[in-house]
């Protein structure tokens, strides 16, 4: 009786900060109708044009790396105002592509440099520090590899800095694979939603937003007085965003504008990239919280960072939940079904409904068939919850400081024109293989189980809600399973 007590407790603590985060995103989609109209408007022109650096970073890019190289080569910009920094740390034949491309294109009267590291330093971050060495420009332009910068970007953003507080201008992603797959439609649903209704949200009501780590310019001066690129976390982007709007810099955000990404097309490749969002912000949030806290900062900031920083412990909280999902279910069978109306309905239909309005919001704001694309969020829901296991093995890893390598996420440029829908697997980059998927199935069996338990004692309001969770550990786990051997066995032919 008392552990059964014990479960009930724990089951509605969980339910409560999961209903707290629920409501953020309701507070999220409200601050952005409010603030909707509130669009950036650069303060006037900058006349003469100010000389640009474009930093592209590389670890073993072997198939996008002449994309992005030929497309910064394209950038609508006086030729002798840029000048592009290939950062490579490669250890494949990526080496041997971007040499080549550099050389083309110097030969063409671009000042273009190939900068190589003999020691991968600090990753990411060590690779953009070290091109800052030598960077020309006024300005910092970054694109990672899977991205493809349209002509315009630069004249779409440099005249924000004329207000000489800004210190950083951040586009919208578009994807250049969004039909590819289930996979690739759900991802542009989270981004969007992240995008659309958080950035635009957070930016225009007065609080912090970040920088993605890719498609955005920076103010030299911004990056060094916030202190640089730091390497103490997974990410860095999110690290130096919060860094230099705590020195009093301001951000814009512009939502009108995209800039077309390649999205991960296998689930580990997926897992992997999520893992490392979800550990970075984690890392951050106990980096700087305390600052921020301590900080004469309006009290609308610190709030909202802390939800910010924190919202990955929801996917922790997400375990537990699934955990005691049926402990819960035996626990309350004789409570009746209105007991349990009036105790769960309310907890969940905001967790659900809150994660759907969000979604629904985000759609219709970007997308002309927006309505047929909301087919896609009960799936969404569930890749959520399915993604709880990875994202809390992050969690937990930045919470105790366990340090890991910084892995990242395979391209392939994949052209969904070509409709080879198995192009990626004879390729030789793949996601991060681990024992979660195993765990993944096991939920998944668990709450097929919780879904036989709750039909059979005629529980049937809880299935829906239970079906979310089978639905979404079974399709990451087959997924992971399944690609894993499509693309073992691909690549052994």
């Amino acid at each position: 009786m008392i552990l059964q007590v014990l479960f009930l407790i724990v089951y509605f603590v969980v339910l409560i900060i999961l209903f707290i985060y629920g409501l953020h995103r309701y507070y999220m989609v409200y601050l952005f109708y409010k603030y909707k109209s509130h669009t950036p408007k650069a303060k006037g022109v900058m006349d003469p044009l100010p000389r640009v650096t474009a930093q592209l970073p590389l670890y073993n890019e072997m198939y996008v790396v002449e994309r992005l190289i030929n497309a910064v080569c394209n950038l609508d910009y006086p030729r002798e105002l840029i000048d592009i920094q290939v950062l490579d740390d490669s250890t494949d034949e990526t080496t041997d592509i971007a040499k080549r491309c550099v050389k083309e294109f110097k030969e063409k009267g671009w000042d273009i440099t190939y900068i190589r590291r003999s020691v991968r330093t600090g990753y990411k971050a060590g690779a953009l520090t070290e091109g800052l060495k030598t960077a020309k420009g006024e300005f910092i332009l970054i694109f990672d590899a899977d991205f493809v910068p349209t002509p315009d970007i630069l004249k779409k953003t440099i005249h924000h800095f004329s207000g000489e507080e800004v210190g950083m201008v951040q586009v919208r992603w578009g994807y250049l694979n969004m039909k590819y797959s289930l996979l690739t439609q759900i991802q542009s649903i989270l981004l969007d939603g992240h995008f659309m209704i958080e950035h635009t949200a957070r930016n225009r009501s007065g609080r912090f937003f970040n920088f993605n780590g890719t498609a955005g310019i920076w103010r030299r001066t911004c990056l060094e007085s916030a202190g640089g690129w730091q390497n103490d976390t997974l990410t860095e982007d999110l690290d130096i965003s919060y860094r230099a709007q705590l020195a009093g810099w301001k951000f814009v955000f512009l939502t009108d504008e995209t800039s077309p990404s390649e999205l991960p097309v296998e689930m580990n490749a997926f897992k992997s990239q999520q893992h490392r969002w979800a550990k970075g912000s984690i890392q951050t949030a106990k980096k700087l919280l305390p600052s921020i806290i301590k900080s004469k900062l309006p009290l609308k900031v610190k709030i909202e960072a802390c939800f910010h920083l924190t919202n990955n412990i929801s996917y922790l909280l997400m375990v537990v939940l699934s955990l005691l999902m049926y402990p819960v279910m035996v626990a309350r069978f004789n409570m009746g079904w209105f007991e349990m109306l009036i105790t769960d309905l309310p907890f969940l239909f905001v967790a659900t409904a809150a994660v759907s309005l969000f979604y629904v919001c985000s759609q219709r704001e970007i997308h002309k068939n927006w309505k047929r694309r909301l087919l896609y969020i009960p799936i969404l829901m569930s890749l959520g919850i399915g993604l709880s296991i990875n994202n809390s093995k992050a969690v937990l890893e930045a919470l105790f400081n366990k340090e890991t390598p910084f892995k990242r996420t395979p391209k392939y440029n994949i052209n969904i024109k070509e409709k080879k829908k198995d192009g990626w697997k004879d390729k030789k980059y793949r996601g991060e293989r681990n024992f979660l998927p195993f765990i993944e199935l096991l939920l998944g069996i668990y709450f097929t189980f919780n879904i036989y338990f709750a039909f059979v004692n005629e529980i049937y309001v809880s299935i829906p809600f239970l079906a979310l969770f089978q639905v979404g550990f079974l399709y990451i786990s087959f997924l992971s399973f399944f690609q894993s051997f499509r693309g073992n066995r691909k690549a052994a032919v």
